[in-house]
């Protein structure tokens, strides 16, 4: 993804995105996926805009070739099932924060400041995982984020949950 395009999608600060009904994940019974989740915790609550990675495709690309990222925005990477999950910085520009989140969305684990361009394998171990929330590099000590909060977003939510999409 261009830095471009990141920009320009982080600049609809509060705008829902269309659903994505192929964007399936752990609450995959939801009628739609947007670009806009919660977390909630200790500290009280922080809104973030998100890009997606929700197929093999997006995944693989992440952030990489990202310049800039404004300190309001990230990328949700969802999965299918709960699974072992590791990344890299490999062709990252920027520092990240990467929140490891089960099946409720429940933050399991915390990398803080992965570093732009290292190869090594960032991994909670084998917590099996449903997805990866990464913001900007010390932005989640920043605000207070902390293991056992909760990233709320219509993939984590409850099959019989009544939908949060427009």
């Amino acid at each position: 993804m261009g830095t471009g395009h990141f920009t320009r999608r982080a600049l609809l600060l509060g705008t829902l995105c269309a659903a994505i009904a192929s964007a399936a994940g752990p609450g995959a019974a939801q009628d739609c996926v947007t670009d806009r989740l919660t977390i909630s915790g200790d500290f009280g609550t922080a809104a973030f805009n998100v890009d997606l990675a929700a197929d093999d495709a997006s995944r693989a690309r992440g952030l990489m070739h990202v310049e800039s990222m404004p300190a309001s925005t990230g990328m949700l990477f969802l999965y299918d099932t709960p699974q072992p999950l590791s990344f890299w910085m490999r062709n990252t520009l920027i520092e990240l924060d990467m929140l490891f989140l089960d099946e409720f969305g429940v933050i399991s684990h915390i990398h803080h400041r992965a570093q732009p361009l290292d190869e090594t394998p960032i991994s909670p171990g084998d917590l099996k995982l449903s997805g990866v929330l990464e913001i900007n590099g010390g932005l989640a000590r920043r605000l207070g984020v902390d293991v056992g909060d909760t990233v709320h977003h219509p993939a984590f939510a409850p099959a019989d949950a009544a939908p949060v999409c427009d």
